[in-house]
């Protein structure tokens, strides 16, 4: 069968250590029978591992060569393989009301980007895991404090426990990326509420990380009435980087009654 070949404009580095993918097929082992849904399969490293362990998988693939080689390859997932672009897909047409699950080998291009579609899906998606360039798993996991602390850390942190799980280097990939991977497994928390008007808390969270370098009393001043005296606030005198999520939600508390007044 012949190989597909990696394509740099859909950010495509295919994984060859079966080890490695038995590992993040693995990080799925407490959600076998909930559907899951696999991004960017590829040639189906990580899909055999899935199908093996019996979970519900559909896989949803770009590369028209990839999806023939998964017809090919995979009798069993013809019914499930969708050819389309995952930041496109329309998942509540896919899965309805029902709760499921994403893994997958993410491209480093849209890593981000997928992320922030699994937020829009919160109250379905109990569990999100597998590989991503490893500084951008890493601010996801990252607590507050360090330098790379940042918007997606706090907002999928607020909904999310997060576990970064282990670094995978260059050399078992075809072709090999510029850097290094990582491993991370993002699983749904309690919280239903936070307890604060939420598209208010994604403003202040993007606005106040978009001038990282500046104090919130800066960054924000453009959400407040002129001369708040919120401004004043010990806590406007604090960097992005300095809150966790529940001064982030105290925050938009704080913003919304300012701005009622």
């Amino acid at each position: 069968m012949q190989q597909v070949k990696a394509k740099k404009s859909l950010g495509q580095h295919f994984l060859t250590d079966l080890s490695i993918a038995q590992r993040i097929a693995d990080t799925m082992c407490d959600y076998i029978g909930s559907p899951l849904l696999e991004v960017g399969p590829g040639m189906g490293v990580l899909s055999q591992f899935l199908l093996d362990a019996g979970h519900d998988l559909t896989v949803v693939e770009l590369d028209s060569e990839s999806v023939t080689y998964l017809n090919d390859k995979f009798p069993q997932l013809r019914e499930r393989i969708i050819e389309h672009d995952f930041l496109k897909l329309n998942l509540q047409k896919l899965y309805g009301d029902r709760h499921f699950n994403i893994i997958g080998n993410y491209p480093y291009n849209i890593s981000s980007q997928i992320f922030f579609k699994v937020l829009d899906y919160k109250d379905q998606i109990d569990c999100c895991s597998g590989m991503l360039q490893r500084e951008v798993a890493q601010r996801i996991a990252e607590p507050p404090g360090s330098k790379t602390y940042g918007i997606l850390s706090v907002l999928l942190q607020a909904w999310y426990d997060i576990e970064y799980l282990f670094t995978v280097d260059e050399h078992v990939f075809n072709p090999p990326p510029k850097v290094k991977s990582g491993v991370i497994r993002l699983k749904r928390n309690n919280v239903t509420d936070l307890g604060c008007d939420e598209r208010l808390f994604k403003t202040i969270v993007k606005t106040s990380f978009g001038q990282r370098r500046k104090t919130l009393r800066n960054s924000l001043r453009g959400l407040l009435p002129k001369d708040s005296p919120l401004l004043s606030e010990q806590i406007m005198a604090m960097r992005p980087e300095q809150l966790g999520i529940e001064e982030f939600v105290k925050l938009t508390t704080l913003v919304a009654d300012a701005s009622a007044k």
